[in-house]
């Protein structure tokens, strides 16, 4: 039996639009019927095989802890490392902004 495009779009959880671009494509294996597209499932089931890759683990490393980091200089240090300011600069704090020259902080 052959799938149509909402059977297979079903299948592979993808909108009917993609597969209709993937066939337009070439990408997918698929059948033409009087302007009516099919898929064999068996094609279909080859095409998604040919993409299986083996994944190998990737090496936990973690960083040895200084002694007497505590947490919350461990979070500090994090948040200096990734988050930075609207204007761009991370030794800025954005408290200190109109709230302070306004009084009202």
């Amino acid at each position: 039996m052959l799938l149509t495009i909402r059977d297979l779009s079903r299948q592979l959880q993808i909108k009917p639009a993609t597969l209709y671009a993937w066939a337009a494509a070439g990408k997918i294996p698929c059948l033409k019927i009087h302007g009516v597209l099919r898929f064999d499932p068996k094609a279909v089931q080859e095409w998604l095989t040919s993409f299986a890759v083996r994944c190998e683990p990737f090496p936990l490393q973690l960083e040895l802890q200084e002694q007497g980091d505590s947490v919350d200089e461990l979070i500090a240090r994090a948040k200096r490392a990734v988050y930075t300011s609207r204007r761009g600069r991370p030794d800025q704090d954005r408290a200190n902004g109109k709230e302070i020259r306004n009084g009202s902080v």
